[in-house]
């Protein structure tokens, strides 16, 4: 696209062409800047960009043309003014709170997160004087009950990890609002492709770009995607401290969201097959994923998602056991704790995603010892069916 982007194309439009300005080369794909640093015309030109007064790249730490093609395309495609990339998913998570949380504030999170929210929050955050509520994520009045005079952050994943619960976006953001508290939302699950928590009040959404967004396993990244003011102080986490994103990874991620809506729509597609089919098998105890209509989430995740995922949560009948016999008997399921990717993955979150977290948190987040996380890939639906179906038939 030009200098002058169209942010009212399409979404498949804006995943294609938003963020590449083309060098004096002329090249048509996206180039990769592999450089630690930059050279300048002379002295005054390099003050002047390391003091701001200059536009231009700096130091890749926290200047890359690359990355910030990576920047100005998700941020295109999540409805946001502006990106920052970061090195991780968690990086990103981090680099929100240092920006924006002090020694006396207060944050209330969703109980149903990632089991490395709850550690960031719970082990680390704390520490430094930050006092944390976990509440249930569908539970409006306990939002409401926790708020304090010093609550500076909501923090919500939807759809949770690994349960598929739904939270309603736009009545936690006005919750969070009226007590001049900004909302976050992780929508690594989801991606701008389905939902875009932005225009339902979010102030702040934070990706795992490692998952959805490259698609294929390939590299580590994150990012937060808000208005321009909010993620100044982001920025500055980021070039301060250095949770960033490698040029190469960058590029591969815009390679990611080039074919990201098409990609989305085939796991939703695969997942809603695969979970109408573990509801009907007679050793599976329940399925967690909302595109079910008896999921209690349903008709919200029709209201505010443009569909429902390619993550299908189970319980088998016989507890650990049973679950780890069906994981083993698989023949070309990935055993792995990543998701997102073409190849479906399996894994066993009470010992393996939120295997760290106390017995006591399990329960409260529902983990139990049977459930099993399929983040459903792009194989054939009758061979996914039928390598799990080896280990199903033996419990």
């Amino acid at each position: 696209m030009s200098e002058q982007e169209d942010y009212s194309l399409a979404l498949d439009t804006l995943a294609i062409r938003t963020g590449h300005e083309r060098t004096h080369e002329g090249e048509h794909g996206e180039p990769i800047f592999l450089t630690s640093s930059f050279v300048y015309k002379n002295a005054q030109e390099a003050a002047n960009k390391f003091q701001g007064k200059e536009a231009g790249n700096v130091y890749s730490r926290f200047t890359n043309p690359t990355v910030a093609m990576f920047e100005k395309r998700l941020a295109a495609l999540a409805g946001g003014e502006r990106a920052v990339a970061t090195g991780s998913g968690m990086g990103a998570i981090l680099a929100v709170t240092m920006a924006y949380l002090n020694a006396g504030d207060h944050v209330i999170c969703s109980r149903d997160v990632f089991g490395s929210i709850v550690g960031l929050f719970d082990r680390y955050i704390r520490k430094f004087g930050v006092d944390i509520d976990f509440v249930d994520l569908t539970d409006l009045d306990a939002w409401q009950a926790h708020v304090r005079p010093n609550t500076k952050m909501f923090f919500m994943e939807s759809p949770s990890n690994p349960l598929a619960v739904i939270g309603d976006i736009q009545a936690i953001a006005n919750i969070a609002h009226a007590s001049n508290a900004l909302l976050v939302v992780d929508n690594t699950f989801c991606t701008p492709a389905l939902q875009r928590p932005l225009k339902l009040g979010a102030d702040l959404v934070v990706y795992s770009a490692t998952k959805y967004i490259d698609g294929q396993g390939r590299a580590l990244g994150g990012a937060v995607v808000g208005q321009h003011q909010l993620l100044e102080d982001v920025f500055s986490v980021v070039r301060t401290l250095g949770p960033s994103m490698s040029p190469f990874n960058a590029w591969v991620f815009l390679k990611g969201l080039e074919t990201l809506k098409i990609r989305m729509k085939a796991h939703c597609e695969n997942a809603q097959q695969i979970a109408e089919w573990l509801a009907q098998h007679e050793k599976v105890e329940r399925v967690y994923y909302a595109g079910l209509p008896n999921h209690p989430g349903h008709e919200l995740a029709k209201k505010q998602q443009a569909g429902f995922g390619g993550i299908v949560s189970f319980e088998v009948k016989g507890g650990r056991p049973a679950a780890w016999t069906v994981i083993d008997s698989t023949q070309f399921i990935s055993i792995t704790g990543n998701l997102g990717d073409v190849k479906s993955t399996i894994t066993h979150p009470a010992t393996t995603t939120h295997g760290k977290l106390s017995e006591e948190a399990k329960q409260a987040a529902g983990i139990k010892e049977g459930l099993i996380r399929l983040s459903v890939g792009l194989e054939d639906i009758h061979d996914i069916i039928r390598d799990l179906s080896r280990g199903l038939d033996l419990i």
